[in-house]
């Protein structure tokens, strides 16, 4: 799950939807102008492995893509030793939602809710929330489902968090995992321990 480019063959055998895209790296800025060609602007070229906002750039038309691909490749090959990419449709506007999961030796995954971190600067994620506000009950509860259903396909195991965007016609997407645990668990951490003792609230104010 580390690899973007593996994480989204894994949905989409799973079924889960992903932001079209090409299929797997891409090495020259030939095949990135192709798929351009077929899809359009605007897109994102990212860097195949990696986090935290490098190796991501926008690009809005022809002329700034020569620069995009190999700008996003150089940032991805000095921050992560290896510059590899891939492109897809950059979505306009999304809401950014992630997952958190947690995943035993034994085939069982569960979710810990997800978080809203729509808030960024630089593709750096500056507010959470948790739970996502104002996010239609259907779709909240689509997303959670799809997060566990790509964790289960490939025997996840460990702390990990789906990522999804919702564009502004409520279709959700997923784009990546992060195989680790992130500093943004602590959000999460909050509102189980929350739910937890506000079940236990119950459950003694019913036995007495």
């Amino acid at each position: 799950m580390g690899s973007k480019t593996e994480a989204r063959d894994l949905a989409i055998a799973c079924g889960v939807p992903i932001i079209p895209g090409s299929e797997g790296i891409i090495t020259e800025l030939k095949e990135a102008q192709e798929f351009c060609d077929q899809f359009g602007f605007p897109v994102m070229v990212k860097a195949a492995y990696g986090g935290g906002g490098r190796g991501m750039r926008i690009v809005n038309n022809q002329q700034e893509l020569e620069e995009g691909f190999f700008g996003a490749s150089r940032e991805a090959l000095n921050a992560f030793g290896d510059g590899s990419c891939f492109i897809e449709r950059y979505v306009e506007e999304p809401r950014h939602i992630e997952v958190q999961l947690m995943g035993d030796h034994h085939g069982n995954v569960v979710h810990l809710f997800e978080r809203d971190c729509s808030v960024q600067r630089r593709h750096q994620k500056i507010v959470e929330i948790a739970p996502a506000p104002n996010l239609e009950e259907g779709l909240r509860q689509t997303i959670l489902a799809d997060a566990v259903k790509i964790a289960k396909h490939c025997n996840y195991q460990n702390a990990g968090t789906a990522e999804f965007l919702v564009d502004p016609q409520g279709r959700h997407y997923f784009i990546e995992m992060n195989a680790r645990l992130q500093v943004e668990h602590t959000v999460s951490l909050t509102l189980t321990l929350t739910l937890i003792g506000a079940r236990l609230q119950v459950e003694h104010s019913v036995t007495a």
